[in-house]
C-alpha cells in the first residue's frame, strides 16, 4: 500500500494560486464538488477567519484525497514571509512537493525562501507554471530564470500553446499531443489532438531537449534514439521518476488553474513522478540512551514512530496534533510514549483531516499524516514512540522573533484567559512566544512581523473571545558583550543560622556574530560535586535570557568558568547559583555591553515607473540598496534595513507608487544599534 501513498506540499510565493491550484486538484479528484475562489472567501482550504478576510494563506492545511487508485495528503502552505515557520514544518514532513511559479513573476522572493527550504531537507519538486493567461506571462523565461537562481536543470515536459491572452493549451511532449480544456464543464473534460503542423518543429525541439535529458543516465533509451526507435511513453515516465527522486534536473508542466487549465497532467505527475514514503532517505533519529543516531526505515510492522509537525487548537476537541509516521502503527486507544517530555499519554481518537472537516480512524501507520486527539504534552517537534526504543526523530528549527508588543486585558478577570491562550497558541506556533516584563508587568507578545502579531491578536480576540488591548509594535532588541574580561563573586550569607559561601570566576568574552551564546568549564571536577558544576551553568545559562543592562536576551557571548572557591562544609548548590548569576552580570557589565537590534533583508517589487520613488522610502530610514533585478514588467530591489524604522513602511510604500509596489522582509542578522535606547 505504501507505494499508492504521496505526501506532497504546495509552495510557493504569496498570491502565485497555491490555493486556487489546490482547490482544482480536489475538484477533479472528486474531494470537493464546487470550486471555492479565494477572491470570494470560499477556498475549501482557507477556512479560518482570518485567511478568508485577507485572501491569503495562514495556516498550513491538511486534506486527503484519491487519483489513479492512489492516496494524495496535501498540505497547502501559506506564502507569505511572516509564517515562513508554517512552511518549514510541513516540509520536514513532506515527500515531495509542487513549487507553484508565476508565468508573469517567475521566481519571487518567497519563492527563493521555499526552493532553499525544499532544498534543506532534501524535498523532491516539481514545477508547475501557473497563470499563463496573464498578460506578461513568459513560459520560457520562468525556466531560464529557475536555471540561473538556483543552478537546476529545467526539463519541459509541456509546452504552452500560446501565452497571456492568447494561451489555448499545452502541447504534451511526452505524448505529443496537443491538450484543451472544455469551459463549459470547469475543464473536466480535455481533448487531446494531434501537433497543429505550424507548432510541430518547436515541439520536436522542446521533445529533443526532454529525451537528452532523460538519456543522460539510461542506456535504454540512449540505444533507442542512437537507432531511430520510438522511445515507449513508460520508460520516459520511469526516467523522469528516477531523476526527480535523485535530484537530477526539475520538470516542469504549465497552465492557468484559475480557468481550469493544466491541472489534471500535474495530478498525473504527483502519482507518476513524485515519491512514495518508502522511496525517500530513511528517517534520522537519535537513540537518546545509547547517544547514536539511527536510521528509521518506513516499515508498517516497525516500532511505533512519529513526529508531531503541527499543533492546532480546536475549542471543542482540544488540541489537534498533526502527526506523520515514520515506522509501525498507532492506533486509537492506545498508550503512547511522548520521547521528547518523557511521558506516556493516551491516543482519544485518530482522524484524517479535510480542511477544518474530519473524518474518523482507526489507526495511522507508517507513512501516513492523521490528526491524534488526546495528546496534553505534546507540542511542535516531539516524537511519538515508545519507551522500549527511545528515538528522537532530529529536531525542527524555527527563526527567532523580530518584533513585539504590548498586550493587556480590559478587565483583570480577564488576565487569566488572556494567558490560556497566549500559551495555546504558542503551542500552536513556535515562532510567537509570549513573557511578562519585569519592571511594568506587562505581557509583551513577540513575532515574526506586523502581519504574523496582526493575525494572532485578531484570532485572540475574534476565536478565543478574549478582551484586549493592544500597544504599539516595538523591536526586540538583544545585548552583547564587545571586549574579554574576567570577573571573581563571592557570595556570603548567614541562611537559618548557618554561613553559606561561594566563589566562582567567570571569563566572558564576545563570540562572532551569529554563533549563539556558549557556556564551558575549565574546572577540573575533582572533589567537588556534579551538582555544584550544574548549579554554575544553570545559572549562566538563565541569566543569558535576562538581559545585561535593558533586560533583553544576550547573544553571541561565550562564558568559561575559570575557577569555583569550594567548602566542603560552607558550601551549597544554591551558593553557587546565586554566585554565577551575579558574577555574570558584573562581568558582562565590565565588558563593555552593547545593543544590538535586528536589521531586516528587504525586498522591493515595484514597476518600473516608481523604481526611484520605492528606493527613496527605503533610503529614507536608514535602508542600504545593495543589488536590484529587472524583470520584463518590474523591478527587484535587494536592500537591508533597520526593523526600528520600518513600521509603516506598507502604507508609504503604497502611497508612492499608486498601490502597485509590493515588498517582502525578513531577518537578516543583528547589528550594533547606534546611540543606545535613547535614539528613538
Amino acid at each position: 500500500m505504501l507505494d499508492k501513498m504521496r505526501n506532497i506540499g504546495i509552495m510557493a510565493h504569496i498570491d502565485a494560486g497555491k490555493t486556487t491550484t489546490t482547490e482544482r486538484i480536489l475538484f477533479y479528484t472528486k474531494k470537493i464538488h464546487r470550486i471555492g475562489e479565494i477572491d470570494d472567501g470560499e477556498a475549501t482550504m482557507d477556512w479560518m477567519t482570518q485567511e478568508q478576510e485577507r485572501g491569503i494563506t495562514i495556516q498550513s492545511a491538511a486534506t486527503t484525497t484519491w487519483w489513479r487508485d492512489h492516496q494524495i495528503n496535501i498540505i497547502d502552505t501559506p506564502g507569505h514571509v511572516d509564517f515562513t515557520a508554517e512552511v518549514e514544518r510541513s516540509l520536514r514532513v513532506l515527500d515531495g512537493a509542487i513549487a507553484v511559479l508565476c508565468a508573469v513573476g517567475s521566481v519571487q522572493p518567497q519563492t527563493e525562501t521555499v526552493w532553499r527550504q525544499a532544498e534543506q531537507y532534501h524535498v523532491p519538486l516539481i514545477c508547475f507554471v501557473n497563470k499563463m493567461d496573464r498578460v506578461g506571462a513568459d513560459y520560457f523565461a520562468v525556466l531560464e530564470d529557475v536555471h540561473k537562481k538556483f543552478s537546476v536543470d529545467c526539463v519541459a515536459l509541456q509546452i504552452p500553446i500560446g501565452q497571456a491572452s492568447d494561451f489555448e493549451g499545452v502541447i504534451d511532449l511526452i505524448s505529443m499531443k496537443e491538450i484543451r480544456w472544455d469551459v463549459d464543464d470547469d475543464g473536466i473534460t480535455f481533448n487531446e489532438t494531434p501537433i497543429a503542423e505550424q507548432r510541430l518543429a518547436e515541439a520536436e525541439s522542446w521533445r529533443e531537449k526532454l529525451l537528452d535529458a532523460v538519456s543522460a543516465e539510461s542506456d535504454e533509451i540512449t540505444e533507442l534514439i542512437l537507432e531511430g526507435a520510438e522511445v515507449p511513453v513508460n520508460l520516459i515516465h520511469k526516467e523522469i521518476r528516477l531523476a526527480v527522486l535523485n535530484h537530477r534536473f526539475m520538470p516542469f508542466l504549465c497552465g492557468a488553474a484559475r480557468r481550469n487549465q493544466g491541472v489534471q497532467p500535474l495530478i498525473d505527475a504527483i502519482v507518476d513522478y513524485l515519491p512514495a514514503p518508502h522511496e525517500v532517505p530513511p528517517a534520522k533519529a537519535l537513540h537518546t540512551k545509547k547517544e547514536t543516531d539511527v536510521l528509521i526505515p518506513c516499515e508498517a510492522e516497525g516500532t511505533p514512530l512519529g513526529l508531531v509537525f503541527k499543533i492546532q487548537h480546536e475549542r471543542e476537541a482540544g488540541s489537534l496534533c498533526y502527526v506523520r509516521m515514520y515506522s509501525g502503527k498507532i492506533k486509537s486507544g492506545d498508550q503512547i510514549y511522548n520521547i521528547a517530555k518523557k511521558k506516556r499519554e493516551r491516543v482519544n481518537r485518530i482522524l484524517r483531516m479535510h480542511s477544518n472537516k474530519t473524518e474518523q480512524m482507526d489507526s495511522i501507520e507508517a507513512g501516513d499524516i492523521a490528526v491524534i486527539i488526546g495528546l496534553k504534552f505534546a507540542q511542535t517537534g516531539d516524537t511519538l514512540g515508545s519507551e522500549g526504543m527511545p528515538l528522537l526523530l532530529e529536531d525542527m528549527h524555527f527563526p527567532e522573533p523580530v518584533i513585539s508588543v504590548s498586550i493587556e486585558p480590559r478587565t483583570l478577570s480577564e488576565r487569566d484567559k488572556l494567558k490560556e491562550t497566549l500559551q495555546v497558541l504558542s503551542r500552536e506556533d513556535p515562532t510567537f512566544t509570549s513573557r511578562e516584563d519585569v519592571e511594568t508587568g506587562q505581557l509583551i507578545i513577540s513575532g515574526m512581523g506586523e502581519l504574523h502579531l496582526e493575525v494572532l491578536v485578531a484570532r485572540m480576540i475574534q476565536d478565543f473571545k478574549v478582551n484586549a488591548k493592544v500597544g504599539n509594535p516595538q523591536v526586540t532588541y538583544r545585548e552583547s558583550v564587545t571586549t574579554e574580561t574576567e570577573h571573581t563573586q563571592v557570595f556570603s550569607k548567614n541562611i537559618a543560622g548557618k554561613e553559606t559561601e561561594a566563589g566562582v570566576t567567570l571569563k566572558v568574552a564576545p563570540l562572532p556574530r551569529g554563533s549563539g551564546n556558549k557556556y564551558s568549564s575549565e574546572v577540573k571536577k575533582g572533589i567537588i560535586p556534579q551538582e555544584i558544576f550544574e548549579a554554575v551553568e544553570r545559572a549562566v545559562t538563565n541569566s543569558f535570557g535576562s538581559g545585561i543592562q535593558y533586560g533583553y536576551p544576550c547573544v553571541d557571548i561565550g562564558v568559561t568558568l575559570t575557577r569555583l572557591d569550594y567548602n566542603e562544609q560552607t558550601s551549597t548548590p544554591f551558593a553557587f547559583e546565586a554566585a554565577a548569576s551575579m558574577g555574570f552580570d558584573e562581568a558582562c557589565k565590565n565588558g563593555s555591553p552593547e545593543l544590538l537590534e535586528p536589521v531586516m533583508k528587504v525586498i522591493i517589487l515595484s514597476p518600473k515607473e516608481f523604481v526611484g520613488e520605492a528606493m527613496g522610502q527605503i533610503t529614507q530610514r536608514g535602508g542600504i540598496i545593495s543589488s536590484m533585478d529587472s524583470k520584463p514588467s518590474i523591478e527587484s530591489v535587494n536592500a537591508e534595513a533597520p526593523m526600528s524604522k520600518m513600521f509603516g513602511f506598507s502604507t508609504a510604500l503604497r502611497s508612492v507608487t499608486q498601490g502597485r509596489a509590493s515588498f517582502v522582509m525578513s531577518f537578516s542578522h543583528y547589528e550594533v544599534k547606534k546611540g543606545g535606547l535613547g535614539s528613538f
